[in-house]
């Protein structure tokens, strides 16, 4: 296996050690081992955090299928990425760690399409502009899923997978004009606010591998995204 690091102080070279894929002896981290705890921590409290929005809004939503619908696939796929990020920082060096990962990068779609899924059936319950964007964001999950599991490091999907989260998570803007007849100012502007965290978010984990602590950094703006477009979903409900 390739490692990058810098200087030959071997504290340095551990600080800094970057392995860029999998290789004999199994993945190892790109982070350091303080980085690791606290990134397994902090998504086991967003996973905590994603349960608890999933029970509030399905007791809201009860008996409505398509609102029940809604804010089931938002809950699950809060928490199904939550789950799988803190299981891949958490684990040790090896195999099992780099096969995470890949569930850790898939598991973003169905966030994704999981938070707009709420947007869709509620919102823009029946119309079908709500249902076409509903397929939309799904199909787009399905496929970036499947690119992510066969070839995650190939350097076009990464390319196609960033263009992916950019254009599904963005797609509101398209929708703004109808979201604006049927959502009230505040569950719009916790939405956009969600989107601009998530959005912000990116720079952190860009660099993440690269400067101590940013991806660190990011798995807060994601905390921070769940937790705002939570509360549109939930002014949709009351």
């Amino acid at each position: 296996m390739q490692a990058i690091v810098s200087g030959n102080c071997p504290a340095k070279e551990a600080e800094t050690k970057q392995i860029q894929r999998p290789g004999k002896k199994g993945f190892l981290s790109f982070y350091t081992k303080g980085e690791e705890i606290f990134n397994a921590v902090s998504h086991i409290v967003g996973g905590a955090m994603g349960l608890a929005f999933w029970v509030v809004l399905a007791i809201l939503a009860y008996p409505d299928a398509m609102a029940l619908t809604g804010v089931s696939l938002f809950g699950f796929g809060v928490v199904t990425l939550y789950t799988m990020s803190t299981l891949y920082h958490f684990l040790p060096d090896g195999r099992a760690k780099g096969v995470f990962r890949v569930f850790d990068h898939c598991t973003i779609y169905l966030l994704i399409a999981g938070t707009y899924s709420p947007f869709c059936l509620i919102a823009l319950g029946g119309t079908t502009v709500g249902w076409v964007v509903f397929a939309i964001q799904w199909v787009c999950a399905v496929a970036g899923i499947i690119m992510n599991a066969i070839a995650m490091n190939n350097k076009v999907v990464k390319g196609i997978s960033m263009a992916l989260y950019f254009v599904e998570g963005w797609m509101a803007l398209v929708l703004f004009p109808l979201l604006l007849e049927t959502m009230s100012l505040a569950a719009i502007i916790f939405l956009l606010a969600g989107g601009i965290a998530y959005t912000g978010g990116i720079v952190f984990f860009a660099l993440g591998r690269k400067l101590r602590w940013f991806h660190s950094i990011w798995h807060l703006f994601d905390i921070a995204g769940t937790a705002l477009q939570f509360v549109s979903i939930l002014l949709l409900l009351i």
